[in-house]
């Protein structure tokens, strides 16, 4: 019986100590993990999004809350003056949520594009939604549009065989779309 005591107590302090470790490693790395995702993740969709920018992106972020959320928004500036701005948001797809940026223009009342940033869906279907052919569909159009799939009633050509991933970048649009009036006047 006291072996299977000191067995328990070994093994509870050997978790505990693994677990201290694993929470100071994440601590420590917490913001290097942060900027890693920032310029490997959603660095090249922002670029992508806000093409033609002349500012560092990344640099010229900022945070500003809506509806008590914080909310990471990319500005896009020309000349100095800023023309763009690009923000994050999600929605469920056929694997779980698509990470989408959406970027949409000051000047004029539409987008200038969109880029995945994160996705579980299935490899060669529903991951086509990263394909330059699906999003350049969002390009340009206008924020009263129907940013649905056709088969819904939309403007958005669906990929063949992944409409479940297709509504799910629509519905992280349409969520971009609905916010964007405010992220906007949270700019200025």
């Amino acid at each position: 019986m006291k072996d299977i005591f000191k067995m328990l107590v070994v093994l509870t302090l050997i978790c505990a100590v693994c677990g201290l470790l694993l929470a100071f490693v994440r601590e420590q790395t917490k913001d290097k993990i942060e900027e890693q995702v920032l310029l490997n993740v959603k660095g090249p969709a922002v670029s992508k999004v806000l093409q033609g920018s002349e500012n560092d992106l990344i640099k010229d972020r900022r945070t500003i809350k809506i509806d008590g959320k914080e909310m990471v928004v990319f500005i896009g500036k020309k000349e100095n003056t800023p023309w763009a701005f690009a923000f994050e948001t999600s929605a469920g797809g056929f694997g779980g949520d698509i990470g989408v940026i959406t970027g949409f223009s000051l000047e004029k009342n539409e987008l200038t594009g969109i880029g995945i940033t994160t996705h579980k869906e299935t490899p060669g279907l529903g991951s086509r939604v990263t394909e330059d052919s699906f999003s350049m569909g969002f390009k340009d159009k206008p924020l009263t549009s129907e940013f649905k799939v056709k088969a819904d009633g939309g403007v958005i050509d669906a990929i063949s065989g992944a409409t479940i991933s297709s509504r799910g970048v629509c519905t992280a649009v349409r969520n971009a779309v609905a916010v964007s009036k405010e992220v906007k006047n949270g700019i200025k």
